[in-house]
């Protein structure tokens, strides 16, 4: 009988960057987004720019907004309903089952 070691699978990474690809491919399309906070609050905008902690929304006629990462609930493309396709975007999704960032 020989012994086998038994190697252990590596820990995932921690961070997988997909987030980071998500927001800058909308920044450069300038997709309208809908920006839903964890008051229900919904602001509609444009990503201008993102770091860790906190992304930029441009607004047209409003006043700009660096929102903390942590007060958002979840974000999606403007034009798209919450089952994906192409509706007014203005309706809140109500199950876990939807294509946006959830924080």
């Amino acid at each position: 009988m020989s012994t086998r070691l038994q190697r252990k699978k590596p820990a995932p990474p921690e961070q997988t960057s997909a987030e980071n690809f998500y927001y800058l491919k909308q920044m450069q399309a300038r997709t309208p987004m809908v920006v839903v906070l964890n008051g229900d609050e919904v602001i509609h905008g444009v990503i201008e720019w993102y770091d860790k902690n906190c992304i930029k929304v441009h607004r047209a006629n409003e006043p700009n907004l660096l929102i903390m990462k942590s007060a958002i609930r979840y974000i999606y493309k403007e034009n798209e309903n919450k089952h994906g396709g192409g509706g007014d975007g203005n309706r809140l999704p109500d199950n876990g089952q939807e294509d946006f960032i959830q924080s």
